[in-house]
């Protein structure tokens, strides 16, 4: 049922794509500042990690652009002595409104799948997989810049919206803080959009 969810969704969003008029791509990466809040139970703290990605910048108009992304991102939390690594390979389809001087806000969703779930609990670090989802639903909301150049920045929230956890007792939803910097390459028909 959730990868014909996500299968509509991403459809749905790809459709605005097959009318643009100029796509740019780029590469991306950054920190991350994630969490996990757990109901019933005290939440997981901020852990640091990084995102690294590429991204399709499509044009729609002058003023907005869907852009699609496949970011592998390093996420959790830490709680105590106990640290949560959990490891997503994250696409993220933003719809962007875009103002003429390079500032751009940006929102949409994001499906995110596990690569890898682990919990060190002092010096022992043991697999989890079996005790997460393998698919974490979320929703993104940021803004960014775009200079002449190419490069840009970029901050983001990506709230969770379904448990993650597996374990019936209590629910799991990711949280997540991301800045970084992007370089959009040039297309001779786009200079910076």
């Amino acid at each position: 049922m959730k990868k014909h969810l996500v299968l509509i969704i991403f459809s749905a969003l790809s459709i605005p794509a097959l009318h643009a008029q100029h796509t740019n791509f780029g590469i991306k990466a950054g920190y991350n500042s994630s969490s996990v809040q757990i109901t019933n139970s005290n939440d997981y703290d901020s852990k640091s990690g990084l995102h690294v990605g590429g991204l399709a910048h499509i044009h729609i108009n002058k003023h907005f652009a869907v852009q699609p992304e496949l970011v592998y991102s390093c996420q959790g939390g830490e709680s105590g002595n106990t640290k949560l690594k959990l490891n997503y390979l994250n696409v993220p389809v933003l719809l962007q409104y875009m103002v003429n001087d390079g500032f751009r806000l940006q929102t949409g969703p994001q499906v995110g799948f596990l690569v890898t779930a682990k919990q060190k609990i002092g010096n022992v670090e043991v697999d989890i997989d079996d005790t997460y989802d393998a698919v974490d639903f979320s929703w993104s909301f940021g803004a960014g810049y775009l200079f002449t150049s190419g490069i840009g920045i970029d901050a983001r929230y990506n709230l969770g919206l379904n448990n993650i956890s597996d374990d019936e007792t209590f629910e799991a939803k990711n949280r997540v803080f991301q800045v970084g910097l992007f370089y959009q390459f040039k297309n001779d028909n786009n200079k910076r959009k």
